[in-house]
């Protein structure tokens, strides 16, 4: 099981100082940040923490980088708000405040010996992409490894030299889609799900790893189950407004649990009466 840090700070609602060291646009609107931080412990695949801007304010980003790299932090950032649009102007030498690491891990040390497919939607590329950094790192620790990755448009894809440098390694299986295609693109096109009738995977042996917009993750939770994977054996990134990250606020309750505290890792068993409630 993967050691899970604890937030290092005596006062968990206390941030520290980060600066950032590198800076990469993706895409227009998404940056990748490399920052570094006093007592930086690192941090298990899929927990997340809180960056903020004083006088702007405070978001939870999960952590994108290798956990097998314990002195850098990287997270990538979509400009959607006041905070992460004020965030994704930051150059290399600037500092914001930082709490964490905090949230549950994706149990990729239970998927040792099994097939593991991973399904990622937009932005949902950057949660995952730990899991793929330890997979490729242990690969002989893992039978088939599938990433099944969709976007809204090819100029919207993430990550695309890493992603055309694993396809090239042949040791995994790489798939993209998009859902509207420009006259330049050449691949797939559909929602991710469309990818799974050609995914090479054993479902009993399988364990998947799920993230990106909930209705995406509710569709293709269903689709692995439908394949024979057991529910127990999906994963989801449940990644809601959170405020406090400690379980106090309440902003990201779902159901009986607080993602920030319970999560934001769930498995579909978990997850999936949850959502189907409608509004909830």
């Amino acid at each position: 099981m993967a050691h899970i840090p604890d937030p290092h700070l005596s006062d968990p609602m206390v941030p520290v100082l980060a600066r950032v060291t590198n800076r990469v646009e993706e895409i227009p609107g998404v940056v990748t940040f490399e920052i570094n931080a006093p007592q930086w412990q690192g941090f298990a695949p899929g927990q997340f923490n809180m960056l903020s801007l004083f006088g702007v304010g405070e978001i939870p980003i999960s952590i994108s980088g290798p956990s097998f790299d314990s002195t850098t932090i990287i997270h990538t950032i979509r400009d959607v708000g006041a905070v992460s649009g004020a965030m994704a102007t930051l150059e290399p030498g600037a500092m914001l405040g930082m709490r964490g690491p905090y949230g549950t891990a994706w149990p990729v040390e239970q998927a040792r010996g099994r097939d593991v497919v991973v399904v990622a939607g937009g932005l949902g590329l950057a949660p995952v992409r730990p899991i793929l950094y330890h997979l490729i790192t242990n690969r002989a620790n893992f039978g088939r490894v599938t990433l099944l990755y969709g976007a809204r448009s090819p100029d919207e894809i993430l990550f695309r030299n890493e992603l055309s440098k694993w396809r090239a390694q042949l040791d995994m299986s790489v798939e993209v889609t998009v859902d509207h295609a420009d006259a330049t693109w050449r691949g797939h096109v559909g929602v991710v799900t469309t990818l799974f009738k050609g995914a090479d995977f054993d479902p009993a042996k399988t364990t998947a790893f799920v993230c990106g917009p909930e209705i995406m993750m509710r569709f293709g939770a269903n689709a692995l189950t439908d394949a024979g994977v057991a529910p127990e054996d999906i994963h989801l990134s449940m990644e809601r407004n959170m405020q406090c990250a400690i379980g106090l606020c309440g902003h990201c309750q779902i159901g009986p649990f607080f993602v920030c505290k319970d999560g934001p890792v769930f498995n579909w068993a978990q997850m999936k009466p949850l959502m189907a409630i409608k509004e909830l």
